[in-house]
């Protein structure tokens, strides 16, 4: 197996585990998308897309069309993406995914994470280039063959293409997104959720004791409203 592999089994169920705190995230999520692409989701692949991964979620549907008609107000705030790069202790790279409506509050609650659990706060730039900027979809396994649907998938940007007990997992490069959305739509593939990860180039082992002094930093990161996603350099069991 490669590296996205072993990545999602490193990952697998430590983050992301709070309901609320998914519900908030697939809120923002559908605010973006309806502000860049209206609010029909036959017309918006990255609505659907959300709206997909709201279902994997169980977020109720009356939530997510509530959540799409809030965002088809004008008065409702937009979220800004923001990049966020530094260090944890023990050398260990950080690279904050944010969405937030408020610029300066988030650049200024990041910074004291950092401050506070003995990390530094980095440059744009920084640590972004030991990440592989990927996306992923995860379908339904109807009986497919993995190796087979690789080899049918990389003319669309597939690198890895791998069964866990949830379905079929497909890896590719980020920019890769959309044409592999809407080939997996034409084959009449069932999209059970999509999304994006920044998986690590190389990654450190650390001792038990250097681990919990840079996991003190990621959940005080990930505890942030703003914050989406964490991704370190740490190696994961």
């Amino acid at each position: 197996m490669g590296r996205a592999f072993e990545f999602r089994k490193g990952r697998k169920m430590k983050r992301w585990s709070a309901m609320a705190k998914t519900f908030t995230r697939i809120g923002k999520d559908i605010v973006m998308a309806v502000k860049e692409g209206g609010p029909n989701p036959d017309a918006n692949s990255r609505l659907r897309a959300v709206i997909q991964n709201a279902k994997a979620a169980n977020m109720p549907k009356d939530n997510v069309e509530r959540a799409i008609k809030n965002a088809s107000n004008k008065d409702t705030a937009n979220y800004k993406e923001i990049l966020f790069e530094g260090y944890a202790p023990h050398g260990i790279a950080i690279l904050i995914e944010t969405a937030s409506d408020n610029n300066n509050r988030t650049v200024a609650n990041i910074r004291s994470y950092f401050n506070k659990c003995n990390g530094t706060m980095g440059t744009q730039g920084s640590v972004e280039f030991m990440f592989d900027h990927t996306c992923n979809f995860r379908i339904a396994n109807n009986g497919l063959d993995a190796e087979e649907l690789e080899l049918e998938l990389i003319d669309f940007g597939a690198e890895e293409v791998f069964e866990d007990e949830d379905g079929i997992l497909i890896y590719a490069p980020f920019g890769s997104f959309g044409a592999l959305q809407k080939e997996l739509e034409h084959r009449g593939l069932e999209i059970l959720s999509s999304g994006f990860e920044r998986i690590p180039q190389i990654t450190k082992e650390l001792t038990e004791a250097q681990i919990a002094d840079v996991e003190k930093l990621i959940e005080k990161i990930e505890e942030d409203d703003d914050v989406m996603n964490v991704y370190h350099t740490m190696k994961e069991e």
